[in-house]
């Protein structure tokens, strides 16, 4: 589909109550791959956008922020007919999912934030090997001692997430993040219904206590822990994400779409 003559290209699977799969900074929709199997079974409509710059979605432009990458989320749910949506955002896309429930409450029906950094503050040597995960002129083995120190468990295949990565795909929402002068958005459970699902050796958000993450976002705000993974924690327990999200999901009152084939 087009939006204001850009390309958006996104997945669709499954049939029911929609939820929105939002990967993380500078990767594709394939992080969630191995949670599209449990997650249509559990009879859910699943839409899975490609970010800009990402197979076959147009760059962002110099001048856009966090709203206008919301913004294409909103128009392919407007597309595929699929309000209300929950939103589900995976580490940098949590931002996208927060600041859409803000501007288009209209569609959002709950959200999820999925190792997401919402009260913590990344230190520096995490966010240096967060850039260096980046940098392709490094080679595997170095950029794998960098994936294995600040995105998987101990022990975990860190080798599974060498691919995927858009180094300007980050760098083009690292700026749009940064233009983004508003702050409204981050307390999105003080409207919507949120889950915050964190990972047990996540360095880079270690998950919350509950009382801190609805001082931060809201009361509606709750909260899951997966044990045994880390930030990216998809590749690594995705059965317990599933479960968590459809738990969770069974749980939220209906606001006008059929939630008992969610099993």
């Amino acid at each position: 589909m087009t939006r204001d003559g850009a390309k958006i290209a996104y997945r669709v699977f499954g049939d029911g109550p929609c939820v929105v799969l939002i990967p993380s900074l500078g990767r594709g929709s394939e992080d969630f791959d191995l949670l599209v199997p449990g997650l249509a079974q559990s009879g859910l409509k699943l839409i899975l956008p490609e970010p800009r710059g990402i197979e076959g979605s147009s760059p962002l432009g110099s001048n856009d922020t966090l709203h206008d990458m919301a913004a294409d989320i909103a128009a392919i749910i407007e597309e595929e007919n699929a309000a209300p949506a929950v939103l589900v955002g995976h580490a940098a896309g949590n931002w996208v999912a927060r600041v859409l429930a803000h501007d288009r409450p209209d569609l959002t029906r709950a959200v999820a934030l999925v190792a997401a950094i919402v009260t913590n503050v990344v230190p520096g040597e995490v966010s240096a090997s967060i850039s260096a995960s980046f940098d392709m002129t490094l080679s595997d083995q170095e950029r794998l001692g960098h994936l294995q120190r600040v995105y998987f468990a101990p022990g975990a295949d860190a080798s599974v997430w060498l691919d995927g990565w858009w180094p300007e795909v980050s760098a083009a929402q690292r700026r749009a993040a940064k233009a983004t002068l508003d702050k409204d958005w981050i307390r999105v459970a003080d409207r919507h219904p949120t889950l915050y699902v964190g990972a047990s050796d996540d360095v880079i958000s270690p998950p919350p206590h509950l009382g801190e993450l609805r001082h931060t976002i809201g009361p509606l705000a709750d909260c899951r822990t997966v044990q045994n993974a880390g930030h990216a924690l998809l590749p690594e327990q995705p059965e317990a994400v599933v479960q968590a999200l459809t738990d969770w999901l069974k749980s939220l009152p209906d606001q006008g779409r059929d939630t008992s084939r969610v099993t």
